[in-house]
């Protein structure tokens, strides 16, 4: 079942890059969320949208207001491989094992490759979705949409 605009997003707990348990209701009433599922770490079109997440973070939103989060199903020594050699500044996180499960919960799973297709969720303070987009796996996002969707919280 896909989680919808007006849904309370489903809690998770994944390990970062750095094997750092993350939850996302650490952020509740604190931070609104740009959660973002990727499919695979180091390939052209996730390389080049998470890169351009790093250089416009700023320009997403208030920096002391808005957490991005990205998950993949790689595993964490992979995405630790990877945030070091892009100097990602925000957690990656491991949808490793159980495989894609966190992907399955949002509705962003594909089930015959194996991986998460390009789902982002803006999520509020209070931890409801208030933007959602999916995207096909080889079809980057548009930045603008996501200051739009921010601006609008």
């Amino acid at each position: 079942m896909a989680v919808e605009v007006g849904d309370l997003a489903p809690d998770f707990e994944l390990k970062d890059q750095h094997g750092t348990p993350v939850r996302l209701s650490d952020f509740k009433g604190k931070k609104n969320v740009v959660l973002v599922f990727f499919p695979l770490a180091f390939s052209g079109v996730c390389t080049g949208e998470l890169c351009a997440i790093r250089d416009e973070l700023p320009s997403l939103g208030d920096a002391e207001d808005v957490q991005v989060l990205a998950v993949s199903v790689d595993s964490m020594f992979a995405l630790r491989a990877w945030a070091d050699q892009e100097k990602y500044g925000f957690p990656l996180l491991a949808d490793f094992w159980p495989h894609g499960g966190t992907a399955r919960l949002y509705g962003v799973f594909d089930e015959e490759k194996g991986l998460a297709v390009r789902g982002t969720f803006v999520i509020d303070r209070e931890g409801t979705v208030r933007w959602k987009v999916v995207n096909a796996i080889p079809d980057a996002r548009d930045l603008d949409e996501y200051r739009k969707a921010l601006a609008g919280l």
